[in-house]
C-alpha cells in the first residue's frame, strides 16, 4: 500500500526528445552496431570513444559559427567550474580534438578511427530525429588521396548493402582554399539580387557562409536557388581534376551516384569530396549517411595541416529500415520442479553459458508453469531438475520445435 508520503509523488518521464532503447529496438541497435564495426574493422578501422561533454569552443571553431547546429542547436551550459561546455552535437569534432591533443599531427604518418555513441542536438523531435540520437561513424588523417575518398564511400555501400538498405549516392565537390573564395564572391553577387525574398537563415548566412545558403531547406529558398552559380563549374584544376578522378574510380567500381551541385552538408569544415547517402523510404528527411573530406580542420584547431575524411550515419533513422534476421541460435530455458534441485539448476545453467544463452526460473514451478515461461521468454530448449533427476543425476530435456524429449546424464548436457 502507498503511503501518504509516496502517493502523490508525482513520476518522472523522460525528457522531450530522448528516448529509451529496449527490447526489439536494443536488439536492432546492437545488431547495427556489431555489424557495421565489423566491416570498418576490415577496412582497417580501429575503436575511439570521446568524452560527451567537451569546451563549446571546439565545435565553434570546427562545425563553424554559421551552422544551424553552434546558432540553434548545442545543449550548451556553464558548469560548477566556470567552464563554457556543451554536450557533443557531432563525432567528428572530438576525434580532430584527441588528434591534435596527442600531437599525432606532428608524428606523422596515417589514422583510422571508428566511433558509435550519443549526440545531442536541441531542435524540434521528430520521426527519426531525436535531441539525443546516436551516429555511427569514420574519421581517417594523413591520407591525401582520392582513392581514400572512394574507399570511404565503397566502405558506406559495404554496411547499407549488408543491412538490405536502398539508397542513392550524391556527389559534390566543394572546392578547396584556391578556388572557394571567388566562387563564394559570385554566389554572393547573385544572392544579392533577390535576398529579399530569401529566409531569415538564407540572409544571416550570405553574410556568414554564404554556400550554406544552397542547403536551405526551405521550398521557396530552392526555387529561388534554381540558376545559383554551381561549385562544380568554378573549380580550379586541382580540384576539378580530382573530382573527375573520384568518378572515374566509382564508374570502374560500377557504383552509381548523382552529382548534386547544391550538396554541401550541414557543417562547415568540409572542402572537396562531399557526399550524402539518400533513401526514398524515409519520407523527405532522407539522408542517411553523408561525409566529406576537411583538409583543414586540423588547422583550425590548432594541429599541423593533415588531410581528413570522414562521415557518419545516423543509426536511428537508418534502423526504421534494418530488419533483424531469424535467429537459429539455441536458447536454453532450465527451471527446478522442487526446492531441492535449485542448486544443482543455477550450476548446470552457469556451465551453459559458457557457450549457449541460458535462462533461468529460481522458482519452483510445475511442469506446465515451467514450459508456459519458457516459451515467453523465446526459449527453443527446455530443461528440467525435479526429486528422480537428482536422485539420478539426470536432466529432462524437451526441444520445444521438433518435440523430441530426453533424459541426459548430467554431465553429458
Amino acid at each position: 500500500m502507498p503511503t501518504n508520503e509516496t502517493k502523490n509523488v508525482k513520476t518522472i518521464q523522460s525528457l522531450r526528445g530522448m528516448k529509451d532503447i529496449v527490447n526489439e529496438e536494443s536488439s536492432l541497435f546492437t545488431y547495427f552496431v556489431e555489424n557495421a564495426s565489423r566491416i570498418a574493422k576490415n577496412y582497417g578501422f580501429s575503436y575511439i570513444e570521446t568524452p560527451l561533454l567537451e569546451e563549446t569552443a571546439l565545435f565553434k571553431r570546427s562545425v563553424g559559427e554559421s551552422s544551424d547546429i553552434v546558432n540553434k542547436e548545442m545543449y550548451q551550459f556553464i558548469d560548477k567550474g566556470e567552464n563554457d561546455v556543451c554536450l557533443r552535437p557531432e563525432g567528428t569534432a572530438g576525434v580532430v580534438r584527441h588528434f591534435v591533443e596527442k600531437k599525432l599531427d606532428r608524428a606523422g604518418g596515417n589514422y583510422k578511427w571508428y566511433y558509435y555513441g550519443p549526440m545531442f542536438r536541441y531542435e524540434r523531435p521528430q520521426k527519426g530525429r531525436l535531441r539525443e540520437f546516436h551516429q555511427f561513424g569514420c574519421e581517417v588523417f594523413g591520407i591525401d588521396s582520392v582513392y581514400e575518398d572512394a574507399n570511404i564511400i565503397i566502405m558506406i555501400k559495404e554496411i547499407l548493402e549488408f543491412f538490405g538498405i536502398g539508397f542513392t549516392l550524391k556527389l559534390n565537390s566543394l572546392g578547396c582554399k584556391e578556388c572557394m573564395p571567388p566562387y563564394k564572391e559570385n554566389l554572393v553577387k547573385h544572392l544579392t539580387t533577390f535576398k529579399d525574398e530569401l529566409c531569415e537563415d538564407c540572409n544571416r548566412r550570405i553574410l556568414t557562409n554564404p554556400i550554406r545558403v544552397l542547403d536551405c531547406k526551405n521550398e521557396k529558398c530552392q526555387l529561388l536557388l534554381h540558376n545559383a552559380p554551381k561549385i562544380t563549374t568554378s573549380l580550379c584544376n586541382s580540384c576539378d581534376s580530382n573530382f573527375e578522378k573520384l568518378k572515374e574510380i566509382l564508374d570502374f567500381n560500377n557504383i552509381s551516384y548523382e552529382v548534386d551541385s547544391n550538396l554541401v552538408r550541414g557543417l562547415d569544415y568540409y572542402n572537396k569530396t562531399a557526399f550524402e547517402f539518400v533513401s526514398n523510404e524515409i519520407g523527405a528527411q532522407s539522408a542517411i549517411a553523408g561525409g566529406g573530406r576537411y583538409d583543414r580542420l586540423v588547422e583550425f584547431l590548432g594541429g599541423k595541416s593533415t588531410a581528413g575524411i570522414g562521415f557518419a550515419i545516423g543509426i536511428e533513422r537508418l534502423l526504421e529500415l534494418v530488419k533483424m534476421p531469424e535467429c537459429n541460435q539455441d536458447v536454453i530455458y532450465i527451471g527446478a520442479l522442487d526446492e531441492n534441485s535449485l542448486n544443482t539448476v543455477l550450476k548446470v545453467a552457469n556451465k551453459k553459458r559458457k557457450t549457449t544463452k541460458t535462462l533461468v526460473e529460481y522458482a519452483p514451478r510445475s511442469f506446465g508453469k515451467h514450459f508456459g515461461i519458457a516459451e515467453k521468454l523465446g526459449a527453443n530448449i527446455v530443461a528440467l531438475i525435479g526429486e528422480n533427476e537428482l536422485k539420478n543425476g539426470t536432466i529432462y530435456i524437451k526441444n520445444l520445435k521438433t518435440k523430441e524429449e530426453s533424459n541426459l546424464k548430467l554431465e553429458e548436457f
